[in-house]
């Protein structure tokens, strides 16, 4: 039982959700507080064993290492879903909530959802880059560090 409390903290489970999975996996009653004292990153399992802190931490690596076993961090899965609600008697015609999901799948199409940033030069182009390598005798170095100064 302790370790699936461990287990279950490290898949990000709350401890309100792992004490109920302990009542219906064990037929056990815990309190959340109890399960808290599995987490390594709480103050209250600061003095948990070696063992569950290992076993903690090699399945949130785990859980890390394999998001794209979660359906719904694939936008596959999350556009089939949104389709599946277009597609709906209920909210087929809905003014409101169609648009809105239209609105939600073109974004996920768009990645706004996404961190990635792309840099791009003038009018999309490639970055210019100044190849530092090349010597520049120190007078023409200076000379056009002074007009650069005085520009601003």
């Amino acid at each position: 039982m302790k370790l699936y409390i461990v287990r279950s903290l490290a898949t990000y489970e709350t401890p309100s959700e792992t004490a109920r999975g302990v009542q219906e996996e064990f037929g056990i009653t815990v309190t959340k507080q109890q399960c808290e004292a599995y987490d390594p990153t709480k103050k209250t399992g600061q003095d948990l064993s070696e063992e569950f802190k290992t076993e903690f931490y090699r399945v949130r690596k785990e859980m890390n290492d394999n998001l794209s076993a979660i359906p719904i961090a694939n936008i596959a899965y999350r556009l089939k879903r949104l389709q599946r609600f277009i597609d709906h008697e209920q909210f087929k015609e809905n003014p409101v909530i169609v648009p809105s999901l239209l609105e939600q799948a073109a974004k996920e199409v768009g990645g706004l959802y996404t961190n990635r940033k792309e840099i791009t030069g003038k009018d999309g182009g490639p970055v210019q880059t100044v190849n530092s390598e090349i010597p520049v005798p120190m007078e023409d170095y200076l000379k056009a560090r002074r007009e650069v100064l005085d520009e601003y």
